[in-house]
């Protein structure tokens, strides 16, 4: 079974951000990001954190200790990476029947876009044998954890644009929606997948459900709402919202359905970015949420504090770090809980 990301963890993982040209012009800003991130997660779970030597672990390690961050809820683990999208390139964990927590290890490819992912494409079984857990190896089949979401009950959201694309960024060729489907059940413990369109636009890994629609509890998810009709993303969002009201829930019930606005359109070098509220990240105490210095951020922000009455929200200027197509959930990937409690 893949529990739900509001399950308690045991850790959070991260990839120390190395490749500059993922950031072009912003990287020296992008550690701070980073620092904050670590300081907040550490106050409530383990921050496990790739590095790619001794010598930047300890570089790392000077860097959180002059921010005031406890070392002793940080642990590393020193393994050559491409990039810091750990959601995508890491290890999927789930829980066998029997309750042990392991670990999938699906091929990772770049989003089907970039030629240098091989150092990404080994994380799993790193992360694997520096945990102790066993690793069933799926390589051959890509799939990356933005790419989905779970209400930890049964139920599945993605989209046909990230999965089915048969001419761009193409993942498993002959994949149709019910091999995707026998997968899930069979790995995942899903009973039921919905299948929402479109992504946003500028998402780099074409159309990756975590910039789009995210549960937050078995019974409901958060939906991305574009008002401005000229904007391309207001037909994309509202076909996928009125393919939401259609759906229902592994048991038959309908979806609690709640609206979460765009930021304003951001852009570089007239490359739209995905800017986007949905990809929060929930840890054991805290709600992470994007945001950009934009007239949105107070009412997005307001929208999660009411979805997550139990956990304090946490705004995390990504201004900068958007540059690099990716937000606070593509950066960041949990670790359950071994008791599954």
């Amino acid at each position: 079974m893949l529990p739900s990301e509001w399950e308690k963890h045991e850790a959070t993982w991260l990839v120390w951000p190395q490749n500059s040209k993922d950031w072009p012009g912003k990287f020296s800003a992008i550690k701070w990001v980073y620092v904050e991130i670590v300081k907040y997660l550490s106050e409530s779970e383990i921050v496990r954190i790739i590095v790619d030597s001794e010598n930047v672990e300890k570089q790392v390690k000077k860097t959180l200790s002059r921010s005031g961050i406890d070392l002793d809820n940080v642990e590393f683990l020193i393994c050559r990476t491409n990039r810091s999208w750990i959601r995508d390139s890491g290890p999927f964990f789930v829980f066998d029947k029997e309750g042990r927590l392991g670990i999938l290890d699906f091929s990772f490819n770049a989003w089907a876009k970039y030629s240098n992912w091989q150092y990404d494409n080994k994380v799993p079984l790193k992360v694997a044998d520096f945990l102790g857990l066993k690793c069933e190896s799926k390589k051959g089949l890509v799939l990356e954890g933005g790419g989905l979401d779970v209400n930890g009950k049964g139920t599945l959201i993605t989209t046909e644009q990230c999965l089915l694309n048969k001419s761009t960024q193409v993942r498993n060729k002959d994949f149709e929606k019910k091999n995707y489907e026998e997968l899930f059940i069979k790995y995942f413990g899903v009973t039921n997948v919905l299948w929402l369109k479109e992504g946003i636009s500028g998402d780099d890994t074409n159309g990756h459900v975590d910039d789009l629609c995210r549960f937050v509890n078995p019974k409901t998810v958060v939906i991305c709402e574009e008002k401005n009709k000229e904007d391309e993303n207001y037909s994309v969002l509202r076909e996928n919202r009125e393919r939401l009201q259609s759906m229902k829930l592994e048991d038959g019930s309908n979806i609690e359905v709640v609206e979460i606005p765009m930021p304003s359109p951001r852009s570089f070098e007239g490359f739209r970015l995905p800017a986007s509220y949905a990809n929060f990240y929930i840890s054991n105490e805290l709600v992470l949420v994007p945001t950009f210095n934009d007239s949105n951020d107070y009412k997005a922000m307001g929208i999660v504090a009411e979805l997550f009455p139990k956990r304090k929200v946490v705004g995390i200027n990504c201004t900068d770090l958007i540059w690099g197509f990716g937000g606070i959930h593509c950066l960041t990937k949990e670790q359950p809980a071994r008791s599954n409690t």
